[in-house]
């Protein structure tokens, strides 16, 4: 079984995801941007909050 990296398209995406850049063709700031997004998005939601949305839901 051969492994070949996929060709780049004229646009700069990969073959088969049209529209979407390569991981190298976007700046350095993209990425540390998406590792911090993620980290956020990761993080547990704090019981303050829960309370908040409990009482919230309550009042309804």
């Amino acid at each position: 079984m051969e492994h070949r990296k996929p060709e780049k398209a004229g646009n700069g995406a990969t073959q088969g995801m049209p529209g979407k850049p390569a991981d190298s063709d976007k700046p350095g700031w993209a990425n540390g941007l998406k590792q911090l997004y993620n980290s956020v998005v990761d993080e547990p939601l704090p019981e303050s909050f829960k309370d908040l949305i409990e009482r919230l839901d309550d009042a309804d």
